[in-house]
């Protein structure tokens, strides 16, 4: 059976130096820490690769994040993977618990994640369920 937790979190970026791809392209490879609020209480450290395209609007970025905390009340951790596109102005975002990353409590932990931006305010939604 899935379910579905809401809540806030705080995010903050640091610069980590570009990656050479070759051809004189660069991708930007920044560390985010976050903090989760709500029936996701936790921490997170992620990785992203970001390129952007001659085409202004269009870009696209890779992740994989380790969170770790509670989740309904179930204590571990787990990985997600992240692939955003923005064709040209649209953006998507595909965020999926890595299969069998989860630990101890957390352990069969699947499901995917939606974060939305309002006001300057980041939003999860996690849509889950344990195997």
């Amino acid at each position: 059976m899935t379910q579905q937790v809401k809540g806030e979190f705080d995010v903050k970026r640091f610069p980590e130096g570009g990656l050479d791809l070759g051809g004189g392209v660069v991708a930007g490879h920044f560390r985010f820490t976050k903090v989760f609020h709500g029936a996701l209480d936790a921490t997170s450290v992620v990785h992203m690769l970001a390129v952007g395209t001659q085409v202004e609007g269009s870009a696209g970025y890779v992740a994989v994040e380790r969170i770790n905390g509670t989740l309904d009340g179930r204590t571990g951790s787990f990985l997600t993977q992240h692939n955003g596109i923005l064709d040209r102005g649209t953006p998507s975002l595909t965020l999926t618990v890595v299969p069998d990353s989860g630990t101890d409590e957390l352990e069969g932990l699947r499901g995917k994640m939606a974060i939305d931006i309002v006001d300057g305010k980041h939003y999860y939604t996690l849509d889950y369920a344990f195997d």
